[in-house]
C-alpha cells in the first residue's frame, strides 16, 4: 500500500473554492480505486494550510489514477475549478508507507 500526503498552500480568501475542490476529489479518488482518507483544513494556527491524505494498494494503481484521470471529464472539472479560482497556490506531494508492526 502506498499513501500520499499533500500539503497545500491556500488562498486562505477562497477557502469554499477549495473546499469544493476537496469534495470532488474524496468522490474521485475513492472511483479510482483509492480510499481518501479526507482533507484536513485550516481551523487554527496557519489559515492558508491544508492537508489531504489518500491510499491506493500500490505505486502501480497510483499512477494509473494519475494517467486515467488526465482523460476523465470530471478530474479535468476539478483541476479546472482550482485553475480558475486560484484556491490553490502551491502544493507539495509525498509518497509514504505503512510501518509493519508483524515484523
Amino acid at each position: 500500500m502506498i499513501t500520499i500526503h499533500l500539503k497545500y498552500e491556500i488562498d486562505a480568501d477562497k477557502l469554499a473554492d477549495f473546499e469544493e475542490y476537496g469534495r470532488r476529489w474524496v468522490g474521485l479518488v475513492n472511483r479510482f480505486g483509492g480510499t481518501h482518507h479526507g482533507y484536513f483544513l485550516p481551523s487554527e494556527g496557519d489559515s492558508d494550510i491544508a492537508y489531504a491524505l489518500f491510499s491506493f494498494p500500490s505505486l502501480a494503481a497510483y499512477e494509473q489514477y494519475r494517467t486515467d484521470s488526465m482523460i476523465d471529464p470530471e478530474c479535468q472539472d476539478a483541476f479546472e475549478l482550482a485553475r480558475i479560482t486560484r484556491c490553490i497556490k502551491r502544493y507539495e506531494r509525498r509518497f509514504l508507507r505503512p510501518l509493519d508492526v508483524m515484523s
